[in-house]
């Protein structure tokens, strides 16, 4: 797979310029247009992801094999610069290419710009792609990010006449330090139609290209739905200004996976699953600015630093789960599994390991929610309200660790259900007692159908303080109404004070609660 890259927020003058600031530098000679050599092109714009203090991934995408060339500054000017000659862009890659940038001064504003030097003819550079993003910091000050999840899922994608995907420009004006996609970033089981009629005189038109014109089962067909997403200008603003990560659920490969899986629909030619999800996650390793882990390379799960403050732990539920089922086991298996022991035993060591005061777990699924699959279950809950089964024991090995360790300040954010929640689980209303009362906060969708509310699974005590989901009766709600939503997070550097908003399409708060942090 192609290196790994990272980008930051560039100011709209910034983006406007880029290509005029990085001719007047020093990085490339360019009287290319004047002698009628074509450029290369770089249609994705440019993304960074997985950044921390030193270090952060920048990701762009050609049209054509060509060498990544990446400059950074400390300055919007590129005054002085870093200059980095990256991997090559090829076609095995769908001329992607990442540059894992080291050696970055912690807590401040890193300006880049992208460019690429065709390999057939070494004279022809295209124009710069300018992006920014902001290091971690080594001391305590403020900081913020947003999350979500569901991007151009049930037949929403790209409407032009709509303003393109609009959530995605609602939360870069957030202006967060850094943004979690919490799963389903693109929904390779959800064919589009160029139009969708409403059934009340509106009708939604979407872009259809011909990757999301069927189900996906070829690596090509895959990573056409991480390039469609791409075409959305909000979203390659925003790739452009806010780093991200990335994490995965099911519409990456098909709906409501696991590993075992047989495939038994029409839609589909090719029924292994398994095999379906190796040919999604390579296309999702080409598409994010995820930084690669060399001893594992298939891994997504994976933990970030953010300054004194704040640790992430971002999970894959997944990957590494048993067959959905009635989720009834009574002792732990393999065939229970939503975690796995393995990434169960790192997530224990690295919350025990964690000096940050809040300990922040990305989760790609709710654990209290009841979310079926036909007559089984697809998430953590089994609908029995009792002692812990199936899935929720390792949950429930999971939170009396906690307790038991003393780890104090854990939140759970997730999306998957297509609504907006706020949860407070507490051991006086479970069945299962032995933890420390958490929150769980719910967002989603960005660009999809909205759904819910899904009834409560009483085994861990969660009860609703918040939520906001489609009207009753009128499932799969298109963008046109409005019901898209982000979760915001923001921590005073001073108190360590969290704040936590649920937001809307236009940005404002739905829901805010202020949490403080124990000592």
């Amino acid at each position: 797979m192609s290196g790994s890259g990272f980008l930051h927020r560039p100011s709209r003058r910034t983006i406007l310029t880029g290509a005029a600031v990085a001719a007047g530098g020093a990085a490339f000679p360019s009287p290319l247009l004047a002698l009628g050599r074509r450029r290369p092109e770089t249609p994705s714009g440019v993304q960074s992801g997985d950044v921390g203090a030193d270090r952060a991934i920048v990701w762009s995408r050609t049209d054509r094999p060509a060498r990544m060339v990446v400059e950074w500054s400390t300055t919007e000017s590129f005054k002085k610069t870093t200059r980095i000659v990256g991997p090559d862009a090829l076609g095995d890659a769908d001329f992607t290419a990442r540059v894992d940038l080291r050696r970055l001064p912690a807590g401040e504003d890193i300006f880049y710009r992208v460019s690429f030097q065709d390999l057939r003819d070494v004279a022809a550079v295209s124009e710069p792609v300018v992006g920014r993003f902001r290091t971690a910091p080594a001391k305590r000050r403020d900081v913020s990010f947003v999350w979500t999840g569901d991007t151009a899922g049930q037949g929403w994608g790209i409407n032009p006449d709509f303003g393109g995907m609009k959530g995605y420009e609602a939360m870069r004006r957030t202006k967060p330090d850094f943004f979690i996609h919490s799963g389903d970033t693109v929904y390779a089981d959800g064919p589009l139609s160029e139009t969708v009629d409403l059934g009340d005189g509106r009708v939604w038109k979407n872009l259809v290209t011909e990757a999301k014109s069927k189900v996906a089962e070829t690596l090509r067909e895959y990573r056409g739905q991480h390039s469609y997403n791409l075409m959305d200008e909000n979203i390659r603003r925003m790739n452009a200004e806010v780093p991200m990560f990335a994490q995965w659920d099911d519409h990456e490969t098909t709906n409501n996976w696991y590993p075992q899986e047989i495939l038994d629909l029409p839609a589909y030619r090719e029924k292994s699953v398994a095999l379906l999800a190796a040919r999604a996650r390579r296309a999702f390793f080409d598409y994010m600015p995820i930084r690669i882990e060399q001893r594992d390379p298939q891994r997504i799960y994976r933990q970030a630093s953010y300054g004194p403050h704040l640790d992430v732990f971002f999970l894959d539920m997944r990957s590494y789960r048993g067959p959905n089922s009635a989720n009834l086991q009574t002792t732990r298996s393999d065939a229970a599994a939503i975690l796995g022991a393995e990434q169960v035993r790192w997530l224990k060591r690295k919350l025990l390991d964690s000096r940050a005061t809040w300990k922040v777990i990305a989760s790609d699924m709710p654990i209290g929610l009841e979310v079926p699959d036909g007559t089984n279950w697809e998430a953590v809950a089994n609908g029995e309200d009792g002692r812990a089964k199936g899935r929720e024991i390792e949950i429930a090995d999971l939170l009396r660790f906690i307790k038991r360790r003393e780890i104090k300040n854990t939140v759970w954010i997730t999306a998957d259900v297509h609504y907006a929640a706020a949860h407070r689980y507490h051991p006086n209303r479970a069945k299962f007692q032995d933890f420390d009362p958490f929150w769980e906060f719910v967002a989603g969708p960005i660009n999809s159908g909205t759904f819910g509310p899904n009834a409560l699974d009483m085994t861990f005590g969660p009860k609703v303080m918040f939520q906001k989901a489609a009207l009753a009766g009128k499932p799969n709600a298109s963008p046109l109404d409005g019901l898209q939503f982000f979760g915001h997070v923001a921590i005073e550097g001073r108190t360590g004070v969290m704040t936590v908003s649920l937001k809307d399409l236009d940005g404002a708060d739905i829901y805010k609660v202020d949490l403080n942090p124990k000592a």
